[in-house]
């Protein structure tokens, strides 16, 4: 796989086109394996990874159910590119900045990846556009069961799937959905509602998961521990709580359009005239202002950019993007102005494309 080839495109699961996609980004569905005649990676030495790497490498890649893959060498990648694949959600934190013999495999439509030697020998993922589940699961599993034909993974009768973390023991299962939740962190209902979700014993993080700051009012929601339910057990109580919110945040945007259209509109154009004319501009502040202006089409507000183009700015204006959209090493301040122009083009073009 040519990573370049992927700069102009995004995944699927950007597309905005699941089940609620207003307030939904994505669902994603994640299972940690290990073998079961290795040790665990962080207890294995060059050798033993290099040897996992190599065995999974090539199991991976004769899976002949669901989505054709491409495989990368992460550990040969420079930092730029494996930051690129991060600000992809095509692997973690943790296995772009680990060490020694790792690789991901990759989907045409970037809506599956499978990471060799992560903090777990394997961890597979699946990311669909809105609130998609089920649909998530159903591919995980086809994909698990075939991987389970050729290879023994640790398991324990008594406990379940073996992982290097106690809290991802038993199913090695970890469900989570990518919340745009703008009016609740307007109207500071936002911790009322975090409250609730710490009581069922749900995790709150940012756009990238685990240590991840929340950005642009996007908030990932996961289950924490996965021993003593079932798969199904897990997908469903998050699959009953998700709705809910969804409810709670269109209830509150409804409120605002009611009592402060006017208000409400002219902070939403706002943020949109910046974006389009801004000469400098930081990550942080794109963010918000993508989320206020997402929040103003599914509003109606805005009536020339669709969900799909904002969708795919919060993803082409992170630092690595830019730094290959550019081809070259940008310091801060050149970050900032290489993404007010890009800003300024992309948006220009999907205008167009619009009307």
């Amino acid at each position: 796989m040519d990573l370049d080839s992927l700069i102009p495109t995004s995944g699927s699961w950007l597309q905005g086109t699941g089940p609620d996609a207003d307030i939904v980004v994505s669902s994603r569905i994640r299972l940690a394996r290990n073998l079961a005649r290795f040790p665990f990676i962080s207890r294995a030495d060059d050798d033993l990874r290099s040897e996992i790497a190599i065995l999974l490498r090539d199991q991976v890649m004769r899976l002949d159910s669901g989505p054709g893959f491409h495989y990368l060498d992460v550990n040969a990648l420079e930092s730029i590119d494996r930051q690129f694949l991060v600000e992809r959600q095509l692997i973690s934190r943790e296995h772009a900045e680990s060490h020694g013999a790792r690789g991901v495999a990759i989907s045409d439509e970037e809506h599956v990846s499978l990471m060799i030697n992560e903090e777990d020998h394997l961890r597979i993922q699946v990311l669909q556009s809105g609130l998609a589940l089920e649909e998530c699961w159903e591919l995980i599993q086809q994909i698990d069961d075939q991987l389970d034909t050729t290879l023994t993974f640790a398991f324990s009768d008594r406990l379940g799937y073996l992982t290097a973390c106690p809290t991802n023991v038993g199913t090695g299962i970890r469900v989570s959905v990518l919340l745009h939740l703008p009016a609740l962190v307007l109207t500071k209902e936002i911790n009322k509602a975090f409250n609730a979700l710490q009581k069922i014993n749900l995790a709150v993080r940012g756009l990238y998961g685990e240590g991840s700051q929340a950005m642009g009012d996007f908030y990932q929601i996961s289950n924490q521990i996965t021993l003593g339910k079932s798969e199904q057990q897990l997908i469903d109580g998050l699959g009953d709580v998700i709705p809910r919110i969804i409810r709670y945040e269109r209830k509150v945007r409804d409120e605002l359009v009611r009592k402060n259209r006017s208000e409400l509109h002219d902070q939403i154009s706002r943020a949109y005239g910046i974006l389009q004319t801004a000469q400098t501009i930081s990550s942080e502040e794109t963010m918000q202002r993508l989320s206020s202006v997402r929040m103003g089409i599914n509003l109606e507000l805005i009536d020339d950019l669709g969900i799909p183009a904002v969708n795919e700015l919060l993803i082409h204006t992170q630092p690595a993007h830019l730094q290959k959209l550019n081809n070259s090493q940008l310091e801060v301040r050149e970050r900032n102005e290489a993404r007010a122009t890009f800003l300024r083009r992309r948006l220009a073009e999907r205008r167009g494309e619009q009307n």
